[in-house]
């Protein structure tokens, strides 16, 4: 792996690895390469993000464009009982003008309904509130995906819209200013 990558995120059953930009476009565009994670204290026996449509076709061009953007992007779940890669989770970009940071989330379907993806966006949370520039999060849900609209809401989320997207349909956009997710507190710890 690179050292060219942020601090692991501690939360309490989770390390949030962060990829290097060459680990992250190696992933996209030779997955298979045994030499990918070579040394890494973790495995991924469930190939996540190893599969061309997913979130990394989106990352990759941004990486390619300009790399300082890559602290923003992925991290890999990892269960720290087992050295598992449970899923994956990423800011979709930089802050934008009004310092917004929208995040994306996937958990693979064993792991689900355990607590995992609250502590990862809790933990993705916290560390980007060290930012000045990160002024509100947001985060995007189908109408449909009940669970995670349960989730975003119990998080103190509130629906500012909704918004068609190309690949999932319609989704409700929720959005929580940083000044109030500092006021609900945070859990998760850094690694040196």
């Amino acid at each position: 792996m690179n050292n060219d990558t942020q601090p692991v995120i501690v939360t309490q059953h989770l390390d949030l690895v962060h990829l290097g930009a060459a680990d992250t476009v190696a992933l996209f565009e030779t997955p298979d390469d045994p030499r990918l994670f070579s040394g890494a204290s973790f495995t991924n026996p469930h190939r996540v993000l190893m599969s061309q449509d997913g979130p990394l076709r989106w990352r990759v061009p941004q990486i390619k464009a300009d790399e300082t953007v890559n602290k923003w992007f992925v991290r890999l779940m990892v269960l720290r009982s087992t050295g598992v890669v449970i899923g994956s989770t990423s800011f979709h970009g930089p802050p934008d003008q009004r310092g917004m940071l929208e995040i994306g989330i996937g958990v693979e379907k064993l792991f689900q309904r355990q607590g995992y993806a609250t502590q990862a966006l809790l933990g993705m949370w916290t560390w980007a509130t060290a930012d000045p520039g990160v002024k509100v999060f947001r985060y995007q849900v189908g109408v449909n995906n009940i669970a995670s609209q349960q989730l975003i809401r119990k998080m103190g989320f509130t629906c500012v819209g909704q918004e068609v997207d190309e690949i999932d349909g319609l989704e409700d956009i929720f959005e929580l200013t940083v000044d109030e997710f500092r006021q609900r507190g945070s859990m998760p710890t850094m690694s040196p």
